[in-house]
């Protein structure tokens, strides 16, 4: 069994022998089918969840969900897609567009019930009371959007104008161009919370992904070399960012947790760390190691396991 998250940029795999995470983007003539083959044994049998099928390169998330649908099952003929009604499909129905959290939810309630799951991946957070399985069902990044269990924001690909729009630079206030000059990535690394290695994602200008270009790309948000600004002119976007990306994951875990302030948080994806820091919550890491990097497909092949039943 293998289990499959197909995000709008990134392909999670997990398997017997552990996790794999591909930059994937679906939006550049992506490589699903050539990626999967390399994890294709005969026989092999594949739950699958989704969220790529937001990405803009689709005239509906209709569209996205056949793509990803069939592309999975060229690769994978014995293959199931979990949706958003907590069930296994065969075909491209529209419960299965972003059920990957649900799937994460499902998984981790029995292990930890009354807990608050967040997870911080590279383009969004999800924030998910693990109260119950029901009143999650049906719910739509839509409806998600608007209870605050879907938050917009990454460890890696949020654009800095996103969450700022003036930074200080030696005490002077200075708008941000709303240009696509540098990522949460380049904060991140700028702040020593990631390596270059970690650096997943491309960069804006398709140059380094060492610190100095980053910094040189922080530069640029505000107009400038980062000779101009210099080092902490940089630093000084890049905690400017960090500290409003921080101000709205504590305000979206209070919405969420409403009257259960004490609710204990569960932390996961590839900010898992940032997050147990943050909110002094259990890091996953160290219960589930490199899954919690890749919960979604690794929840998927669990609970697909556990009912042999969906493939009959």
């Amino acid at each position: 069994m293998i289990g499959i998250d197909v995000g709008g940029a990134n392909l999670k795999i997990a398997t017997g022998d552990g996790i794999a995470i591909h930059y994937c983007p679906l939006w550049e003539k992506s490589p699903i089918r050539e990626v999967l083959r390399c994890y294709h044994t005969p026989g092999e049998q594949a739950a699958v969840v989704m969220s790529g099928e937001l990405a803009d390169c689709f005239c509906s998330k209709d569209e996205g969900i056949r793509f990803i649908v069939d592309s999975v099952r060229e690769v994978f003929p014995e293959v199931r897609f979990y949706g958003t009604d907590a069930a296994f499909h065969d075909d491209a129905v529209p419960a299965l567009a972003a059920a990957n959290w649900l799937v994460s939810a499902e998984y981790l309630m029995d292990r930890y019930p009354g807990t608050l799951l967040v997870d911080l991946g590279s383009t969004t957070t999800d924030i998910i009371p693990l109260s119950g399985l029901e009143p999650l069902k049906g719910l739509t990044d839509l409806s998600r959007l608007q209870r605050g269990y879907l938050v917009y924001t990454g460890l890696l690909r949020t654009t800095i104008p996103a969450l700022v729009r003036e930074v200080s630079l030696k005490g002077v206030p200075t708008p941000v161009c709303p240009e696509f000059f540098a990522i949460s990535a380049d904060v991140h690394l700028v702040l020593s919370h990631i390596t270059e290695q970690e650096y997943a994602v491309d960069t804006p200008d398709r140059k380094g992904k060492d610190r100095i270009s980053a910094q040189r790309r922080l530069a640029r948000v505000v107009c400038a070399d980062l000779e101009e600004i210099g080092e902490e002119g940089a630093y000084a976007v890049a905690r400017e960012f960090w500290n409003a990306q921080q101000e709205l994951l504590l305000h979206a875990v209070r919405r969420v947790a409403g009257t259960s302030p004490r609710m204990q948080v569960l932390c996961a994806g590839v900010g898992a760390g940032l997050l147990s820091g943050l909110f002094g919550g259990r890091n996953l890491a160290v219960d589930l190691g490199p899954a919690a990097d890749a919960l979604p497909a690794f929840a998927v092949r669990e609970v697909a396991k556990r009912r042999p039943g969906s493939w009959d």
